[in-house]
């Protein structure tokens, strides 16, 4: 993925992310984004991530699968194909990192 790529995706999701926060539907939080996570057969699962997410390359690689999946206009929640604990893992991963810089958390709902 270009870096055209990646900011044209990375404007894209922060929109969708604002408009959903403004419209109260989800109650997520100020810069967070929602997102379900499941593959298929398995029972999606709804996290609220940090928006600063959709700038580290392990999500933005989980994002393109979403594209490839499911297209580029998913409409309402992102999901994302992958299995909730593979999710979970990545999630742990960037965490981890980001824990090293900043004391930023993630939460379930």
């Amino acid at each position: 993925m270009g870096s055209g790529e990646k900011s044209l995706l990375s404007f894209n999701l922060l929109h969708r992310a604002h408009h959903h926060h403004n419209q109260g539907g989800g109650k997520t939080p100020k810069g967070f984004i929602a997102i379900k996570a499941g593959h298929m057969g398995e029972e999606q699962q709804r996290f609220v991530v940090p928006v600063m997410y959709l700038n580290h390359p392990l999500f933005m690689h989980l994002l393109k699968e979403a594209e490839e999946e499911y297209g580029f206009d998913q409409k309402g929640t992102i999901t994302i194909p992958c299995r909730v604990e593979e999710f979970r893992y990545v999630q742990g991963l960037i965490d981890k990192e980001h824990h090293q810089h900043h004391h930023v958390g993630c939460f379930r709902v």
